[in-house]
């Protein structure tokens, strides 16, 4: 006789064609749950991976990932913040590995009046010559050039939406109010009168309506010594490194210096799409469990209607673990098998999303992301190998312990019970 027999037996079952169509019906519908559970997994999270990374380049177009600075300064006019030695910094943390770059910033908040509106704004001064601060922002002005950024120029360029919401355009002028404090302690607000020499638009909220870019020396000007907040811009060969290199510099640098890199800024950006991932992989698992469940049912069917079958085997001696493992085998390839369907399918899907959305697109006249709503307008796709071993496994998990209850109440058959009236 072949050997095993239990999978001889349970894959001559999954091949034989059923006299039953509820049992057949079953089946196709298990194979068919699978197979859609684990596709719309893999396709989902594929797409959630894309907008991760996709919001995660946004962030970074025009944040740095490591960031340094010095701690606020009092309202004494302490001249600790002025003589800070950056450049010596600068030369340290460029010899750190893992860093590409490092470029001198200063920050300055204020409120920008264009009659009749005003928005509260940061006020960034940068060095044009820096190729750190030029790779960020070059590739994101829409309007105007970096190299108009001269000193005393009173040159800046602004965010996409605080254009559009002030009514700017190049060459209006745009007056700025920075709050200061003089050295009686008594609120003295600074006005300055700057041109608009551009536009950018980095594709993110937080940067075009609150950003506004000048030259470093332009707005290292604009108040006394501890109004405006300066540091250092670190840019990595790998943005993901930014703890490791991070923890390195704090290591380095003096202690008064404070490193703060990209993940701990922006941690609830990416804490909500974690969520959002654990919640939608468990809500797509339950289209799995859901076809487990029937796996379950289509196994019961057949045990019952296999009660004589399973008797003159363990007559012939076949122990109850071999009547066991017929339905674990037949259950296991009904379950493998649209698991392996699903994941072919939903790799298929996930790598062709660019094509495939564009054509429902056209084909029904819709669009999925309006320009007039979103920043991302296409939709990305991001396969991590990880997350298509992590769905397999889970749902093989689950085909698997589906087959186990119908396996036991096989192997519990009495031969005598089955046998009687036959």
């Amino acid at each position: 006789m072949f050997h095993p027999l239990p999978i001889y037996v349970g894959l001559r079952y999954v091949r034989a064609r059923s006299t039953r169509f509820f049992v057949s019906f079953i089946t196709w519908a298990s194979l068919i749950g699978v197979c859609v559970g684990v596709a719309a997994l893999i396709v989902i999270l594929s797409v959630m991976n894309g907008f991760e990374s996709e919001l995660r380049d946004r962030l970074l177009s025009l944040s740095a990932p490591v960031r340094i600075t010095a701690p606020p300064m009092a309202s004494s006019g302490s001249p600790a913040q002025v003589s800070t030695p950056w450049s010596h910094i600068g030369q340290i943390v460029r010899d750190t590995a893992g860093v590409k770059d490092a470029a001198h910033y200063a920050e300055v908040q204020a409120l920008a009046v264009h009659q009749p509106e005003m928005l509260p704004v940061l006020l960034r001064g940068i060095d044009p010559k820096s190729p750190a601060d030029a790779s960020e922002l070059a590739h994101a002005i829409a309007q105007g050039r970096l190299e108009d950024l001269t000193a005393g120029s009173g040159n800046v360029i602004v965010g996409e939406v605080i254009a559009e919401r002030l009514g700017l355009s190049p060459g209006d002028a745009l007056t700025v109010l920075v709050p200061t404090v003089d050295a009686g302690g008594t609120p003295a607000p600074k006005l300055r009168e700057l041109r608009v020499a551009g536009v950018f638009e980095a594709g993110l909220q937080d940067h075009d309506a609150t950003l506004i870019f000048g030259n470093l020396a332009d707005v290292l000007a604009l108040g006394p010594a501890g109004t405006v907040s300066e540091g250092l811009r670190v840019q990595l060969r790998d943005v993901l490194a930014a703890p490791v290199v991070a923890a390195g510099l704090r290591a380095r640098l003096p202690p008064t210096l404070e490193v703060s890199d990209w993940t701990r800024d922006n941690a609830n950006y990416f804490r909500a799409i974690r969520i959002e991932k654990t919640m939608m992989s468990l809500i797509l698992l339950l289209i799995v469990a859901v076809a487990a469940f029937n796996i379950i049912a289509m196994l019961v069917m057949v045990v019952t209607d296999k009660r004589t079958d399973i008797a003159i085997m363990r007559t012939f001696g076949a122990a109850p673990r071999r009547v066991m493992g017929i339905f674990i085998t037949q259950g296991l390839v009904i379950g493998w098998l649209g698991v392996a369907l699903g994941a072919a399918l939903g790799l298929l899907l996930a790598f062709h999303v660019d094509t495939i959305v564009p054509f429902l697109e056209r084909t029904f006249r819709f669009q999925i992301m309006d320009s007039d709503v979103y920043y991302i307008t296409t939709i990305p796709s991001e396969v991590h190998w990880g997350n298509i071993a992590a769905i397999a496994l889970a749902a093989l998990l689950l085909t698997a312990l589906a087959t186990v209850y119908p396996a036991i109440r096989a192997a519990r058959t009495a031969p005598a019970e089955a046998l009687r009236y036959e």
